[in-house]
C-alpha cells in the first residue's frame, strides 16, 4: 500500500470505519470471519501495454507516414518501432486506456486469481472452522469477488456468494459502494449466524479493518 493507491483512497476514512464497524457487529453474531479487500488492479495486464503499444504505435506511424512520407513502406516500419516504447509506457501509466485493450473473460480470470492469491496471503484460510468470507474489490476491472472458505461451501454455494458480489458491484456503479458493501456484508451474516452461529470461546481472528494493495 502507498501514498498514490486508488484502493487506499476509493473509501473514506468514515466510510472504513462504517465498514469495520459493520464487520465487527456481525462477528458478534457468529464464528465467520469477514474480511474486506481493496485492491487497484488484479494482473499488471502485459500483454495488453505490448498489444496496445504495436496498435498504437503503427496508427501514429501510419498517420506520419502517409502525411509526410508519400505512404513509403520504409518510413511507416521504422516509426512504428520507435513509438512502439512510448506508447507502451504511455499504456503502463494510464489504467484506463490500458483497459481498452483486455477482454472481459480475462479481466474475470485475473480477479478470480487475484483473489484466490489474497485468500491465502492474509490468512483467510487459518480460521479453526474454515469460516473466512473476504469481499475482493479490484478497482481497474470494476470487478467484486466474494470467496470462501471449505467450511462456508458446506452450507452454501460460489453461487450464492457471486449474488452478493452482483451487489456490491451495482453499488459501485451507482457511488454507493459503501453502502451496497454494509448491506452485503449484514445479509452475510445473517445466513452466517444461521450456519456458524457464535460460540463461549469464539475469537477475533481476522482484522476488521478494510485492507487495501496496490
Amino acid at each position: 500500500m502507498g501514498a498514490h493507491s486508488k484502493a487506499d483512497r476509493f473509501f473514506t476514512a468514515e466510510e472504513k470505519e462504517r465498514l469495520q464497524a459493520t464487520t465487527h457487529e456481525v462477528e458478534s453474531r457468529t464464528i465467520g470471519e469477514i474480511v474486506v479487500m481493496v485492491i487497484d488492479r488484479s494482473s499488471p495486464y502485459i500483454e495488453a501495454e505490448i498489444l496496445g503499444g504495436i496498435l498504437l504505435g503503427s496508427l501514429l506511424s501510419l498517420i506520419l507516414t502517409l502525411l509526410f512520407f508519400h505512404a513509403s513502406v520504409w518510413s511507416y516500419i521504422p516509426l512504428s518501432f520507435f513509438f512502439f516504447f512510448p506508447c507502451r509506457s504511455l499504456l503502463e501509466r494510464m489504467d484506463g486506456l490500458k483497459k481498452l485493450f483486455v477482454g472481459r473473460k480475462r479481466k474475470e480470470e485475473a480477479v478470480r486469481l487475484r483473489a484466490e492469491r489474497a485468500f491465502f496471503e492474509k490468512g483467510l484460510y487459518k480460521t479453526k472452522k474454515n469460516t473466512g468470507v473476504l469481499f475482493f474489490l479490484s478497482l481497474l476491472e470494476r470487478k467484486v469477488w466474494v470467496l470462501a472458505d471449505k467450511g462456508i461451501y458446506e452450507k452454501m454455494n460460489q453461487e450464492t456468494l457471486n449474488q452478493y458480489a452482483l451487489g456490491v458491484s451495482k453499488g459501485i456503479r451507482e457511488g454507493r459502494a459503501c453502502d451496497a458493501l454494509c448491506q452485503a456484508i449484514q445479509e452475510i451474516g445473517v445466513l452466517l449466524s444461521n450456519h456458524f452461529p457464535i460460540t463461549p470461546d469464539d475469537t477475533d481472528e481476522l482484522s476488521n479493518a478494510v485492507m487495501t494493495e496496490k
